[in-house]
């Protein structure tokens, strides 16, 4: 969990030019089926320390996606709300397509 959840976090940071300076607060949820870590600690260990981070559970809604973790971060920065990138990684890029970008996959 710890690595998704830093992938997730960077990539936000990168997809935005955000710094960690320029996070607020983050809010994390996490499906009942994943309960190995406490999503926040993958953020307060790429350095967001003085951020205030706080984690809850998503609902249980018969039909909905396993094992997705969500981010919603209240940020600093000057892109207006048209430009901010959302991201959805893996299987979670199904919950919004409309939001969701095409990732370059790098040559292996």
């Amino acid at each position: 969990m710890l690595e998704r959840v830093a992938e997730m976090v960077t990539d936000v940071m990168e997809s935005n030019g955000l710094e960690v300076d320029d996070f607020i607060s983050v809010i994390f949820t996490a499906t009942s089926d994943l309960h190995s870590e406490f999503p926040a600690y993958a953020a307060r260990r790429l350095g967001f320390g003085d951020v205030p981070l706080i984690c809850a559970r998503e609902l249980e809604i018969e039909g909905s996606m396993p094992r997705v973790v969500r981010m919603m971060a209240h940020v600093e920065t000057d892109l207006p709300k048209s430009d901010i990138t959302h991201v959805y990684l893996h299987g979670a890029a199904a919950l919004r397509r409309d939001l969701t970008r095409v990732r370059a996959v790098p040559d292996e």
